[in-house]
């Protein structure tokens, strides 16, 4: 699943994602080609071992 805006320059995509700027996980079949959409972002968030109980809604620099 992704969501943002799709007008990257060359390398810009690369080069967020070194820098932890997307969420990304492995490529199931189940995951891309299950047409059940209702907990498919939890589903996502589980492969990469994230509760979502446990996500923020506040944003800030550590």
């Amino acid at each position: 699943m992704l969501l943002g805006y799709a007008g990257w320059g060359p390398g810009q995509l690369e080069e967020e994602i070194a820098q932890n700027g997307w969420l990304h996980c492995a490529a199931t079949e189940s995951l891309i080609f299950d047409r059940s959409l209702d907990n498919k972002y939890d589903r996502a968030l589980a492969l990469m071992g994230i509760n979502p109980a446990m996500l923020s809604m506040e944003a800030g620099h550590a």
